[in-house]
């Protein structure tokens, strides 16, 4: 440790979880309204009998229920929000080099594409089991239609919804949604965290960029727009089964199946423009952020560690 400069010395396990947890709170605080757009475009036309589109575009739909709601709407579920990321985040992002380190041979110079698959994949698995209950109860409150500042709630709070929850669905209905949600953040972790890795190896590799702001920009751009691409129709499914009243679907393939013969195939894109902004948008907040985090906090635990 002795002569190292700070920005050197490489992060522990412990500063990239708490690093990533920290990064990824952050980046919901800024870009929660187009997460809470995303999700009420999501389930538009769940219902058949629907008289009209209530919502219409990101600006729309965030400007709908804003007149509707009340300012606060859009972001109605924020604590869970930071629940889930402070449990899910420090998992499936802030494990992911340690995990892919574990899969990776001895001896070997790089990580194969297969290994960090593999690493996406099982950190993603991981952080959903742990965090489900908490993306269950964010869903609920982000669909939850509320009409005028006084309208009717159906979880006086983010607490109340975890017990209500348990109560009415039991134990079980806090992991509602879990194989989909399990499927989709496979997806997305792997889209996320291999792309913008690979892509930052090829841009230090190339000597294009150095390891600072513009290259963990470029970087988590990438991996934003990889990231929704692949895993929209799986968070579409998702965010219906998830929300869904009890008996409404059988299983997440019974969702897929009766969104297709009901709305067609497209529906598997439904809300792709703001979980592009918000995927890419987040995607960038929390990289820049997460990267300047392991630095501040590697900085402060050199300088506790250094004699002078």
């Amino acid at each position: 440790m002795v002569g190292l400069q700070p920005s050197e010395v490489p992060p522990t396990t412990v500063v990239k979880f708490l690093g990533a947890g920290t990064a990824a709170c952050f980046a919901d605080l800024l870009t929660f309204p187009l997460d809470t757009a995303k999700v009420r475009l999501q389930i538009q036309g769940e219902n058949p009998g629907a008289q009209s589109v209530q919502y219409r575009g990101v600006l729309g739909t965030i400007l709908t229920m804003v007149r509707t709601e009340g300012p606060r709407s859009p972001y109605s579920g924020l604590v869970a929000g930071l629940h889930r990321q402070m449990s899910f985040a420090s998992i499936r992002i802030g494990l992911y080099d340690s995990v892919k380190q574990f899969y990776t041979p001895k001896g070997a110079d790089h990580s194969s594409v297969a290994i960090r698959i593999l690493a996406g994949c099982t950190t993603g698995a991981m952080a959903v089991t742990c965090a489900q209950p908490t993306d269950v109860v964010k869903v609920r409150f982000q669909a939850m239609i509320r009409l005028g500042t006084g309208g009717e709630r159906k979880y006086r709070g983010t607490m109340d919804a975890y017990r209500t929850i348990a109560r009415e669905e039991g134990v079980r209905g806090l992991w509602k949604g879990t194989w989909p949600n399990i499927t989709r953040n496979a997806i997305v972790n792997c889209a996320e965290m291999v792309t913008y890795d690979i892509i930052k190896e090829k841009l230090l590799e190339s000597r294009l960029f150095t390891d600072n702001f513009p290259c963990h920009f470029v970087s988590a751009f990438g991996a934003g727009f990889c990231a929704t691409v692949v895993a929209s129709p799986v968070d579409v499914v998702k965010t219906r089964y998830m929300n869904a009243p009890l008996g409404r679907y059988r299983s997440p393939l019974h969702c897929m199946l009766k969104m297709v013969a009901q709305e067609g195939p497209t529906a598997f894109y439904k809300g792709f423009v703001p979980s592009f902004l918000r995927l890419g948008a987040w995607n960038v907040m929390m990289f820049v952020t997460y990267e300047q985090l392991k630095r501040a906090l590697m900085k402060v635990q050199v300088l506790r560690e250094s004699p002078f």
